[in-house]
């Protein structure tokens, strides 16, 4: 963009949202250069933050006028830039629509706006009886409009679903700024699935502006269990022998030695920093058959290899528990100046063999590699550390996370499980899909995004531009 189109643009969305709600300063728009994948970066012309539907249509239509392309943001948590503005243009942040509407246990089902914290819309369905399943472990960070977004799923996907088993419906601005409602508070609505269309389009086809959600009845009672292990090998070996056993827990989440060093460092729950890995495992439900679970459990584990098998022995500790598990990324600060996040998926009988071949790669690379997985449904989170200050640590870890996905791919997987290809893996769309799958998603975005201004080079390859050059595979060039 020209600087005087810059200027015009700004001016025209200062009309809109006044003086107070725009950003065009360079020092200002670095804050807003990268998301939680911190390897790419580029600056947006314009930020700008609409608190209403009507402002977001408003500036849609002045950037559709002024041919200048747009995204929408959220708390910028995303880990596969998502929320990178490739070309420039205008950002529009939807973190000031953030009021809950309304709250319908009757019906259960509340509307919000994008830009709510997910941890908001759970402390206010305290003591209700109801909760919002989706809680992904930047919960008290991310916005629900990001989670569906990218279709977020979390600790309890595997008991419960990811993001698009528990939205209704959605309000949004289209790309030509139209605003329509897809979906709503009833059940299964006739018609073409349009509101799984747009979950998970992560920005591509509309901005969501209001979103009906499902809230799920809370369970009688939990069962939260610790257990630990010497052998990577055992510990996976529990895993399929849970799930072989008919047992579908709440959450089966696995954590290796070396997250558990920063866990323990920031939160001091008592993990021992010799074992190999550990299980955190939750069963939730009717009282009645916990107890029957937990004790199956404790013998699959300990048959299994386990060393300990620790029950949480209160709600306070249930919490610390978790409390560990969701901040552990952030705890990554102890280790590394920098990390990259995979989002992997495999076979659950593969996760054995997939941690072995992430112990390689980390080894052939020199790359240090640490491990959280969403063990249940094998989606993997290997965090790759390095220095973002060093280039070579940079190509060396963007060849290590490409091989870790490659790898999965080889297993029969995907190359995400809950944070979206983004900016990130669009190289590796090709891989796991034909070009007439290709060709079918790109015909389905121009119905939506006819001009590609919203949002464009993410997800989908292009021709001669596929985001991610062959020779350094993970990364754009300089912008």
């Amino acid at each position: 963009m020209t600087t005087a189109i810059v200027s015009s643009l700004a001016d025209q969305l200062r009309r809109i949202v006044g003086n107070e709600r725009i950003l065009s300063a360079q020092s200002d728009l670095m804050v807003y250069e990268c998301d939680g994948f911190v390897i790419e970066k580029n600056s947006p012309d314009v930020v700008v933050f609409p608190e209403t539907t009507d402002e977001v249509a408003a500036i849609v239509n002045a950037c559709v006028a002024a041919d200048v392309p747009f995204l929408p943001r959220g708390a910028g948590t995303s880990l596969a830039g998502g929320c990178l503005p490739v070309g420039g243009g205008v950002m529009i942040v939807m973190t000031r629509m953030k009021q809950i509407l309304e709250i319908n246990l009757r019906d259960r089902f509340a509307v919000v706006q994008p830009g709510v914290v997910n941890a908001w819309l759970t402390r206010d369905l305290k003591e209700t009886g109801y909760h919002y399943a989706p809680d992904p472990s930047s919960q008290g960070a991310c916005t629900i409009g990001g989670n569906v977004a990218t279709n977020s799923g979390g600790p309890h996907t595997l008991k419960y679903g990811v993001t698009t088993n528990h939205v209704l419906g959605v309000e949004v601005v289209l790309a030509d700024g139209t605003v329509a409602q897809l979906g709503g508070p009833t059940e299964d609505a006739p018609g073409l699935d349009l509101v799984g269309t747009v979950v998970g389009s992560e920005g591509t086809l509309a901005i969501v502006t209001r979103v009906w959600v499902r809230l799920t009845r809370d369970p009688q009672g939990y069962r939260t269990l610790l257990a630990i292990f010497d052998s990577i090998d055992d510990t996976t070996q529990a895993i399929s022998g849970i799930i072989g056993a008919g047992i579908v827990p709440a959450a089966l989440e696995m954590m290796d030695q070396g997250i558990l060093v920063a866990v323990e460092e920031a939160f001091h729950v008592g993990f021992p920093l010799d074992a190999q890995a550990v299980l955190l495992i939750e069963v939730d439900g009717l009282e009645a058959g916990l107890d029957h679970q937990r004790d199956q459990i404790s013998e699959i584990c300990m048959a299994a290899g386990a060393r300990e098998v620790r029950l949480a022995a209160d709600d306070a500790e249930r919490q610390k528990l978790w409390k560990c598990r969701k901040q552990a990324f952030g705890a990554v600060g102890r280790l590394s100046p920098s990390y990259c996040t995979q989002d992997g998926v495999v076979p659950r009988t593969k996760l054995p063999h997939i941690f072995r071949c992430i112990q390689e790669i980390s080894e052939r690379h020199d790359v240090r590699i640490v491990n959280v997985f969403h063990a249940g449904d094998g989606n993997l989170h290997p965090i790759l550390l390095f220095d973002e200050r060093d280039e070579q640590q940079i190509e060396r870890v963007l060849q290590a996370g490409g091989e870790i996905l490659d790898e999965c791919i080889a297993c029969g997987g995907s190359v995400t499980g809950e944070h979206g290809i983004g900016v990130e893996k669009i190289s590796f769309m090709h891989k796991m899909f034909s070009e007439d799958d290709i060709e079918a998603m790109r015909r389905l975005r121009q119905a939506f995004n006819a001009d590609n201004l919203l949002s464009p080079d993410k997800m989908l390859p292009t021709a001669g531009a596929c985001g991610i050059e062959q020779k350094h595979p993970g990364r754009r060039a300089a912008m």
